[in-house]
């Protein structure tokens, strides 16, 4: 199948499935559905891409375990934070300020979700398309960089959670581990694992077009869904001792505490 076949096929499919997720949304008033929709769709489009694209089966399959894995991994997560759990801050927010409309513009925000799913599986799709029977020097680094953000991303998240249920923890800040030199570890790895396929994809033609991905992701990452609205739930919800965290640990790249 074309990639442009390829493409429209997981736009219909993912738009599919963040409806559903958006309708389940509205009956259990919990829109937080929407993360675990996002990051389980990409394991969606790896299987898809890798059956009916034309590229070699070996890589096609190796760059489709890495998305794979990492949704999985990810939604996975998720899914235990969320699931029967009252709704995430960042949508309590959101609840308030689009009351006026809420179904509809949480309707539209779901599908900007399935739309970026489709965007951000380009270096995927790039690379499933490729038939030359050999495995590039470029493809290698990326396997490894995004093995390094995978692992980051594990272990920041198992230190986080492990610290949530420390019940003599509750309302503190995480400062452990990971978290000690990065006030979000977690998302500085997937940002890791962004490069690492973006990298891989560049042995492929037209390969360049992948490098947009890591810069959209690092702009969604810092100023959209991740730190910004993680650390304006923060600062209302624990408000001066989250100040302090942020003036001695550095906002998203792992560096020594300053005093």
């Amino acid at each position: 199948m074309s990639p442009w076949l390829l493409a429209i096929l997981g736009t219909l499919l993912v738009f599919a499935i963040m409806t559903a997720l958006w309708l389940l949304g509205i009956r259990n008033r919990n829109f937080s559905y929407v993360d675990v929709g996002w990051s389980g769709n990409f394991a969606v489009l790896a299987l898809l891409y890798a059956t009916l694209a034309g590229g070699w089966e070996t890589r096609k399959w190796i760059i489709a375990a890495m998305y794979a894995l990492w949704s999985v991994r990810l939604a996975g997560h998720l899914a235990k934070r969320i699931i029967g759990e009252p709704e995430e801050g960042r949508y309590v927010d959101l609840r308030q300020r689009w009351a006026a409309n809420l179904n509809a513009k949480f309707f539209g925000f779901f599908q900007l979700q399935a739309a970026l799913n489709v965007v951000l599986a380009l270096p995927l799709l790039i690379a499933c398309a490729n038939p030359d029977p050999r495995l590039h020097v470029l493809e290698a680094a990326g396997v490894a960089i995004w093995l390094i953000g995978l692992i980051g991303e594990s272990i920041a998240d198992g230190q986080l959670a492990a610290f949530k249920r420390v019940a003599s923890n509750h309302g503190r800040v995480c400062d452990v581990g990971l978290w000690r030199y990065s006030r979000h570890p977690n998302y500085f790895f997937e940002w890791t694992i962004w490069i690492g396929y973006a990298v891989f994809a560049l042995a492929s033609p037209w390969g360049w077009l992948a490098l947009a991905m890591p810069a959209l992701m690092l702009h969604f990452l810092i100023n959209v869904t991740g730190v910004k609205a993680t650390e304006e739930q923060a600062l209302r919800s624990k408000g001066e001792q989250y100040r302090e965290y942020q003036q001695r640990t550095s906002m998203f790249i792992p560096l020594p505490r300053k005093s």
